[in-house]
């Protein structure tokens, strides 16, 4: 009878419903959530939320997304070609710290989750620039918390049982590890060294104050370092990549040793879908690749990668390997030496675990960009940026 139950509350979850119990009576009430609920997403035209959303669309049987996207620099619609035209997808152009669109957009579309990827993420910006990523990251967050509050307030019971706001954070609030020390954990206590990650760690302590203070439902996922196809081309792989195709120097700050924990963003989004499902509220779960490199050896990868993809010779260069572009530049300010997570909790709560391997998802990786090379020339000619107002 236990195991029975069990499966009907997994098949009641999975598929959009609601399990609940009258704390009263005790009495447990099934409930199934309209499947024409919508999730609105925040920052899907950047590279992990343009991924969650095609793989979202992917499947016939899902609901609608609203994508509310700013497109600063590295939004980009052109990541979301193959779902414009799609029926489900709603785009939005706006600002998350816009508290009178936020409050429309939830009045409008009545979403059942909210989901939170939008942020300023790149480190040295942060260093050079650290205002925006303080209005971003912090105010615009806040703003996102306040308007979910008000609109979860006025729910039915069912829909407050179903809705989420799943907010989608980094490993860097946790700081830099020693060359021995442990993977961070959920119970790691914050320590960030950067704008950058002081920014997502006031925004985490928000998300969690939010919850305890006012019950609003909310999950919290620390992911280590993304990779994959569309990327905006100033992080380390993309980088690399397209700065060898093109025969530029490839630079390594200080001596390469920093470490990462490398996950692929197509398990990264299969994994905030777990947590979506099946997270309990008020909780955080890292999610990790188990996959540290060493920034060198990264480097390294890509080069032989590509020498066996696209020669040198192939491009008209006159070096024999990608390797003779690697060059040593000045560290960064405060550059964490190490990162690394301990994904045991999301693996032994929710059952996930990332799938790729890192070889053959760099090989991937780098055969995307080998065939889109016309979008990696729109950023770089900003002709990108052009398709920015359009909305649903």
């Amino acid at each position: 009878m236990r195991a029975a139950l069990a499966q009907l509350v997994e098949h009641v979850i999975r598929n959009d419903g609601v399990v609940g119990s009258n704390p009263i009576s005790g009495t447990i009430f099934i409930e199934m959530v309209p499947m024409n609920a919508p999730i609105l997403i925040t920052g899907g035209a950047g590279f992990i939320g343009s991924h969650f959303i095609r793989d979202w669309l992917g499947d016939a049987s899902r609901c609608s997304v609203v994508n509310l996207d700013a497109l600063t620099y590295a939004g980009n619609r052109e990541s979301l070609a193959d779902v414009e035209c799609d029926a489900r997808y709603h785009f939005v152009h706006g600002d998350i710290a816009d508290r009178a669109l936020v409050d429309q957009l939830l009045v409008k579309y009545q979403p059942r989750a909210l989901l939170h990827f939008a942020a300023e993420s790149h480190v040295d910006r942060s260093i050079t620039g650290p205002a925006e990523f303080m209005r971003t990251n912090i105010e615009g967050t806040f703003t996102l918390l306040e308007a979910a509050r008000h609109y979860f307030e006025k729910r039915s019971d069912a829909d407050k049982a179903a809705f989420r706001f799943l907010h989608v954070s980094t490993d860097e609030v946790y700081g830099t590890l020693g060359p021995d020390d442990a993977p961070f954990s959920e119970t790691t206590p914050y320590q960030p060294n950067s704008p950058y990650s002081a920014s997502k760690a006031a925004s985490d302590h928000l998300v969690r104050a939010w919850h305890h203070t006012y019950g609003l439902p909310v999950l919290t996922t620390n992911c280590s370092n993304n990779y994959g196809p569309y990327q905006f081309p100033e992080k380390l792989i993309p980088r690399m990549i397209t700065n060898a195709l093109a025969g530029k120097k490839l630079p390594i700050y200080g001596d390469g040793l920093q470490r990462r924990d490398w996950l692929y963003v197509g398990d990264h989004c299969a994994a905030i879908r777990e947590v979506l499902a099946r997270g309990k509220l008020g909780e955080t779960y890292n999610i990790g690749g188990w996959n540290e490199q060493a920034n060198r050896d990264v480097v390294a990868l890509i080069c032989d990668t590509l020498d066996r993809l696209a020669s040198p010779a192939s491009r008209g260069l006159s070096v024999k390997s990608y390797a003779e572009l690697i060059t040593s530049v000045e560290d960064r300010l405060g550059h964490d030496r190490r990162y690394a997570i301990d994904a045991h909790k999301i693996e032994r709560e929710l059952g996930w675990k990332p799938a790729a391997q890192f070889a053959s998802a760099m090989e991937k990786t780098i055969g995307w960009y080998l065939a889109n090379e016309t979008w990696v020339k729109h950023i770089e000619t900003g002709e990108y940026r052009e398709k920015k107002h359009a909305s649903a």
